[in-house]
């Protein structure tokens, strides 16, 4: 028996044939026939000069914010920090021109008397605060707080100086003398910080700070003023051998002699005192040096000076 035919294949349609290419639409530009294509360069996919800003809803990029604030006003800022920084530490005559704007010449006789009554005329609380703030006043910049432990009458000068340094402030003469002894907030140190109101013009307190600076009688250990050690305080035992870092001031914008001497609370001996000037200086190993002791008597005796300051130039906040 014969197999049958296989079926034939249907036959295989035609391909369509593709449409006739047509040319993009064109627009034209109003009032013109030229025909106008769209621009490349307007197209986020087309490539350009620089890099695609970074575009976010959120906290800016880093490199956007520094775009977006220019460089200057920071480095203006980081400036004026140092000013401000730098006045908080420098002391003596040069601070006290800056902030009463006097420069001790006769022409500010006023400000200058004025500054010499105060310690007949001023609460003392005013000059002496029971708390004193010493932002950046540590080493390294570290905060400081004194608390005031004893106020000692006021009084002339006769016991308040080593024979010598007595000597030395001799030519400005001694009218009053105002003391009193902080400790710091951790209670290791303790410093006595004093205003020696005098009897000089402006011509002689310049006269006398001129000598102390060109003789270094404010580094010399045979010069250093006394501690007051007041008696059931912190200072009790903070006598002439205790005394580990100094500073001395000669106004000249004012007839005042300020000093501080600082020491440490336990009552030890100091074999080798060193001036304040001398133990802020970075890479002193002296024990005074490492532990602070210069900061504590300048940076004290620093903010003691500008409430003084602060008191002559603000009469409303005197009281009889």
């Amino acid at each position: 028996m014969t197999a049958p035919p296989p079926p034939a294949e249907p036959p295989t349609p035609p391909a369509p044939t593709p449409p006739a290419p047509t040319d993009p639409p064109t627009t034209s530009r109003p009032g013109t026939s030229a025909p106008l294509s769209p621009d490349p360069a307007l197209s986020w996919s087309a490539p350009t000069a620089s890099p695609r800003p970074v575009v976010s809803f959120g906290e800016p990029e880093v490199g956007y914010r520094e775009r977006s604030w220019p460089r200057i006003p920071a480095r203006i800022a980081a400036v004026a920090g140092s000013v401000v920084l730098g006045l908080g530490l420098i002391g003596g005559a040069v601070t006290g021109s800056w902030l009463i704007g006097d420069s001790g010449d006769e022409g500010g006789g006023d400000t200058f008397a004025e500054a010499g009554a105060l310690w007949h005329s001023v609460p003392v609380d005013q000059l002496f605060p029971p708390t004193v703030d010493g932002q950046g006043a540590g080493p390294g910049g570290a905060d400081r707080t004194w608390t005031r432990i004893a106020v000692a009458p006021d009084s002339g000068c006769t016991d308040a100086f080593d024979p010598l340094l007595r000597k030395a402030l001799a030519p400005v003469g001694c009218d009053r003398l105002l003391r009193a002894t902080y400790t710091d907030a951790t209670q290791s140190y303790v410093t006595t910080i004093g205003l020696m109101f005098t009897d000089a013009d402006a011509t002689t307190m310049r006269n006398l700070d001129n000598r102390f600076g060109k003789e270094g009688l404010d580094t010399r250990t045979d010069l250093m003023p006394l501690p007051y050690a007041a008696k059931n305080t912190l200072a009790a035992d903070f006598g002439a051998k205790q005394r580990a870092s100094w500073t001395i001031s000669v106004l000249t914008d004012a007839p005042v002699v300020a000093y501080a001497v600082s020491g440490w609370a336990d009552g030890r001996t100091v074999d080798s005192p060193v001036p304040a000037e001398q133990a802020m200086v970075s890479g002193d190993t002296s024990p005074t040096a490492q532990a602070g002791l210069g900061y504590e008597a300048r940076g004290l005796a620093d903010r003691v000076e500008r409430a003084l300051r602060k008191t002559v130039t603000s009469p409303s906040e005197k009281s009889s």
